[in-house]
């Protein structure tokens, strides 16, 4: 079965032109098929704050209102997904931009159920897997923006973790699919203060453990949590690590490897 590996950016990398580069040139060196998926970034925060839209975050997380939504996407899925397209161009490699809603990409909802309102905040319902395998097909690596749609006419803002572990699900049945989350750390650390301190692997027993010793918390535990929907869902192997070490994740010799 042919790999298919799927890579999500976060946006520190995205802040940062020099990483930035760093991890694009290695995912132009990638083997096989490809799909990029990127955070957002504060561009969308400093943009909102020149034009006097008020941001609210709770938990760690943007509520999305009306305008909000009408910045981040504007910030997402126009100036970051070109920019990464147009450098992934520029290294020889040809990709495309896309949101959630092209091409009916990825399916949403409005999140509902939540104790918090998040506004205009999409959960996955569905991805088009046949698009994927069409433009895969045709040789072409796919840059995916965290926007969606909830096919009412509607965009959503949603989670590009989650994005990312909804396509690499999705695709498990067609390929042997690698998930990796990138991002400017070296892998989950068992002391945030020392970048050698790497957990080599985490599984569920001890993922229990270090929540519970607050040595992993906030924005890790979405992460890890979504890595193990992709495990569930099929998919062969989630590394979480620097994202400019793209080989290295992917061969198994740096970052931290989720397990079951």
């Amino acid at each position: 079965m042919e790999k298919l590996y799927v890579i999500k950016i976060g946006g520190n990398i995205v802040d940062n032109p020099e990483l930035l580069t760093l991890c694009l040139t290695a995912f132009s060196k990638l083997k096989g098929q490809a799909i990029l998926v990127h955070g957002g970034g504060k561009l969308a925060t400093q943009m909102a704050t020149s034009m006097g839209v008020e941001q609210t975050m709770l938990e760690g997380r943007r509520v999305t209102d009306a305008e909000t939504l009408k910045i981040v996407t504007m910030v997402y899925a126009g100036y970051i997904n070109k920019n990464i397209v147009a450098q992934l161009q520029g290294l020889g490699v040809n990709a495309m931009g896309l949101t959630g809603a092209d091409g009916n990409l990825i399916s949403a909802h409005k999140r509902t159920a939540a104790a918090i309102d998040y506004g205009f905040v999409g959960d996955v319902d569905a991805v088009n897997k046949n698009l994927i395998n069409k433009l895969l097909g045709d040789g072409i690596k796919l840059v995916i923006a965290p926007i969606t749609h909830n096919g009412d006419g509607q965009l959503l803002n949603t989670n590009a973790d989650t994005i990312a572990q909804s396509i690499a699900t999705g695709m498990a049945r067609d390929y042997e699919v690698h998930l990796i989350y990138g991002f400017e750390r070296e892998g989950v650390l068992s002391d945030v203060n020392d970048p050698s301190s790497v957990i080599a692997f985490i599984d569920r027993p001890a993922y229990g453990t270090l929540k519970d010793q607050k040595v992993i918390f906030e924005g890790m535990i979405p992460k890890i949590d979504n890595a193990y929907l992709a495990l569930e869902g099929g998919v062969q192997s989630v590394i979480i690590g620097k994202a400019e070490k793209m080989n290295e994740l992917i061969n198994g010799t740096a970052g931290t490897t989720i397990k079951i």
